[in-house]
Parts: structure tokens; sequence; C-alpha cells
């Protein structure tokens, strides 16, 4: 009961931070473009911040010797959930447009805005290890995700050297940085760590309040009347981390390995199939509706996930 309690609190700690997005947004207190000011300010800044101050304190040989399981079944969860994403999106909807944006969606949760705020507030002592976990997400988002469901027939179609340079971003590099002061064990000044930890502490409520700026430009009525996005919803959040766990009891896993992979699984639909199709011209209308009803839900989802499994 104490870890339904305690993942619920967070839940609903981070979905008021949607709402409060959600009200400035609809209420034009927040200037045009605001959320594309957040995301920039999220993806250069506050996301880098999180992810460099993470390495910095954690990558040392004793935590990194280890790290190639939580990549290989990182990369194994990836294989199979993809498959499954594709087979369920075709099964929902003959929309090719639309099958895209489920596979996205299904294959790939928002495993780091969301992710990183709820590991870091309930699991902080394996916050390092999921980071790690997640990486061969972001390679395949990068490779296959973004420029073959999301790019793919807008007239932008990436090759496969655009891709590559995909990973020279903000939070890679800050990435790189943090593993070489880790690894070397580099001193900073006090000024220099309390700005890193304190921007880094930015990320999960910028984060909330981005995704309520996003979702507060769609049809509130279509989009709880659309049983299409439920059923997505509900397979990402319930389906795709129980069938994980069935998996799992027939493998013997390590534990902070186990609440790496579920907590990736158990996070609601991501953002991306938002602003990056709209950045194209491309209909976003189904994505915000997916966003918003997907993470609406997770807070119910993954308390009632991590109290009967955790």
């Amino acid at each position: 009961m104490s870890v339904f309690v305690s993942t619920l609190n967070q839940t609903a700690f981070l979905f008021g931070f949607i709402i409060i997005g959600f009200i400035l947004a609809g209420r034009k207190i927040l200037p045009e473009g605001s959320a594309a000011v957040l995301s920039k300010l999220e993806n250069t800044v506050f996301i880098p911040a999180l992810v460099m101050g993470t390495f910095i304190e954690n990558f040392t040989i004793e935590r990194i010797s280890s790290a190639w399981q939580l990549l290989v079944i990182s990369s194994v969860i990836a294989l199979i959930a993809v498959p499954f994403a594709i087979f369920v999106s075709k099964a929902v909807t003959k929309d090719k447009y639309i099958q895209k944006i489920y596979t996205y969606g299904l294959s790939f949760s928002n495993f780091g805005f969301m992710g990183n705020a709820v590991v870091s507030s309930l699991f902080p002592d394996i916050f390092f290890e999921y980071l790690i976990f997640t990486l061969p997400l972001w390679i395949l988002i990068y490779l296959w995700g973004v420029p073959r469901l999301l790019i793919a027939d807008s007239g932008k179609k990436q090759t496969f050297r655009e891709s590559l340079k995909s990973f020279v971003n903000p939070m890679f590099v800050a990435m790189l940085i943090g593993m070489i002061i880790g690894l070397l064990k580099i001193p900073l000044p006090a000024w220099t760590v309390s700005l890193i930890t304190v921007s880094g502490n930015c990320m999960s409520p910028v984060a909330m309040i981005l995704t309520g700026i996003v979702v507060s430009s769609i049809s509130l009525k279509k989009t709880f009347t659309n049983v299409r996005i439920y059923i997505i919803s509900i397979v990402r959040l319930i389906i795709m981390p129980l069938v994980f766990v069935w998996l799992a009891s027939f493998f013997n896993i390590p534990q902070s390995i186990y609440i790496c992979a579920l907590c990736s699984l158990a996070m609601p639909l991501g953002l991306n199939t938002i602003v990056i199709p709209s950045a194209l011209g491309k209909d976003t209308t189904i994505a915000a509706g997916m966003a918003i009803i997907s993470h609406l839900l997770s807070c119910i989802t993954i308390p009632l996930i991590f109290s009967i499994v955790l």
C-alpha cells in the first residue's frame, strides 16, 4: 500500500503541472510559441543538466561494470515491443498515417520526460542505471522511430547519415561530458555543481507544464470519445508492462534492471508524436489526444502496477 500511495502522490504531483500548463495556455496567459520555448529549454538546458549531473556522480568503474546487462535487456525488450506495436496499430486502424503514430507511441513511451521524473523521484538510487537502460531506446528513436514513422512521407525524409547526425544533441553531449568528469573524478567548483543540480531539478515540472500546453489546443470532446485512443493507451500502460512482468518471471533479472524496464514500459505515450509532426505541418489531433488520455490514466495505472509488482 505504501508503494501505491507514494507512486500515486508523485504521478498526481506531476499531473498537477500538466493541469497548470493546460490552464495557462487555455486562458491565453502564456504567449504564442510558449510550447516551443519550453521545449527548447528542456532539450538544451534542463534535461542535459540532469543527465550530466547524474553521470558526474555515478559514472565510475564500479557502476559501469554491469552496464552491458542493462543494454542487452533493453535491446531485447525493444526488439519484442516494436513488432508487437506494429501488429496492434494495424489491427486498430487502417489509416497509414495514424498507424505510424500508434506504432511510435506503443514502441516508445514517455520514458524521457515522465520516466526521468518518476524514477528520479521514486527510485533515485537507480536513476543512473535507468539512463543507461534507455540508451538503446534513444538509438532506435533516432535511427528508425523519427525518420521512418514521424518524418517519412512528409517530403523531408532523413538519410542514414542525417540520422547519425541527430546523435550530436545537447543530451548526448552532456552525457559524454558527465562520463569524462565522473570517470576521471575531475573536481568542479561548488557554484558549477549547484548550477547543474538546480537546472536538472527544473526538468520535471517544466516537462509536465509543456505537456499541458500541448494538449490545450485539442478538442476534449473528440478526444474523450475516441475509443481507439483508449485501446492504445491501455495497451501501452497496462498490457505491455504486465507482459514484461510475466516474461521476466521466467528469468533471473537483477532488481535494479527489472525496475528500469518496468518504469520505461509503464510510462504514458510520448510527446514526439506531437512535436515533430506539428513542425512538418501534419495533423496532431490524434497524437495530442493520446498524450492527454494516457497521462491522465497513468496517474492510476503506474501506482497500481508498482504496488502489485514491486
